[in-house]
């Protein structure tokens, strides 16, 4: 194989990869080919000789008594022809000529190299990317389909993003530019599969890191979000540093934090609750913008369910327009959340309104009276 180093180098070029990786590769596929073509059990090896720029084919032996000899040994007499300083015993290492294998063997060596050097290209991008998921990746849109689906070229390699993990209302085009965040990675008959989306709460979290300094520092954590795609989302915020608000440094100076996200969602509103403990008083804040009077907690093993006593005033405030503030608060407080409405002179009763509050309600209602 004259100037097999100049043609694995050629390979390592066009393919992007170090030449020392291909010719692993080479010396793996000669060995299995020689061992296929010659013999299954003599021991081979393949070297690549810098100087001449060949691969060479080698054969260890055993040297032994004449007319004893095997596929794995070498008679005396036949050893000390090419070493004369051999004895009985010794293993040598003798070249064998590639001439011998036939044209069809050669073949089959180029095309083992080339499905085992696709295969070690298709590892290498499956471990670069595995260190991707979860994560937003950008692509060019290459195709869409009938049924919404978009096909989306990523690092050489197309990933589709289906309608359901595409926000309501987008529309893409071939040659758009998209981010997404890469949501799962597999190999399947057809080869790797990526799957996108734009759609999961770990798109929102990514890109609040993106913006965010304050969070991609470390500075303000995001505890928890939840998300009904293109049209809200709440997320809960905290921080150890007395220092810093993390609902302020979310949303920015006028909302501009906040908004370039909400943007790059196609206008999905995003409100920011700040993380407490107890779980009462944070199902309380998840209800935002309504004002809860109380919050009882029920468990049933792993099942958490908030009984959440507010005015009737604030009832549509809580659930919101068809239902999504209550929806959203439940998956952000992983809890069930029960809505129990009662009147402010039945609170007033209970003890859970203090009687400041209740005059102000009070107050509240008669002039809306006279407003009226």
């Amino acid at each position: 194989m004259e100037k097999m180093l100049d043609i694995v180098e050629l390979i390592a070029y066009e393919k992007g990869v170090e030449s020392n990786l291909v010719i692993d590769l080479v010396k793996e596929c000669l060995v299995k080919i020689a061992t296929d073509e010659l013999s299954s059990e003599a021991v081979f090896s393949a070297e690549i000789d810098e100087r001449e720029r060949t691969l060479k084919l080698f054969q260890k032996v055993v040297i032994c008594e004449d007319g004893e000899e095997d596929l794995n040994s070498m008679g005396i007499s036949k050893a000390k022809e090419l070493n004369a300083e051999l004895n009985i015993g010794d293993e040598l290492k003798y070249e064998i000529s590639l001439e011998n294998m036939s044209r069809n063997a050669i073949n089959m060596l180029f095309k083992m190299l080339e499905i085992r050097l696709q295969k070690m290209l298709e590892d290498k991008l499956y471990e670069r990317l595995k260190a991707k998921l979860g994560k937003i990746v950008s692509g060019q849109v290459v195709r869409v389909d009938d049924e919404g689906n978009t096909y989306i070229e990523i690092e050489e390699i197309r990933g589709v993003m289906s309608k359901k993990n595409r926000i309501k209302g987008e529309e893409f085009k071939v040659g758009d530019t998209v981010s997404c965040v890469l949501k799962h990675l597999r190999f399947a008959k057809g080869g790797m599969q990526i799957e996108l989306s734009r759609t999961t709460p770990k798109f929102l979290i990514e890109l609040l890191h993106l913006e965010v300094p304050e969070i991609k520092d470390g500075e303000v954590v995001i505890e928890g979000c939840s998300r009904i795609p293109g049209d809200r989302a709440k997320i809960a915020l905290s921080t150890q540093n007395p220092k810093i608000d993390p609902i302020g440094s979310t949303v920015g100076t006028k909302g501009v934090r906040i908004n370039a996200v909400s943007k790059e969602l196609n206008g999905e509103n995003i409100d920011c609750v700040e993380y407490c403990e107890p779980l009462e008083l944070f199902v309380a804040k998840s209800l935002s913008p309504a004002s809860v009077s109380s919050v009882k907690i029920e468990e049933n093993g792993d099942k958490k369910k908030a009984i959440v006593t507010l005015t009737s005033d604030q009832k549509s405030k809580a659930i919101g327009k068809n239902g999504v503030n209550i929806r959203l608060a439940s998956m952000l407080t992983q809890c069930e959340i029960e809505i129990k409405e009662v009147g402010v002179a039945e609170l007033f009763e209970q003890g859970n309104l203090p009687a400041e509050e209740g005059k102000k309600m009070g107050l509240d209602a008669l002039e809306s009276l006279f407003k009226a």
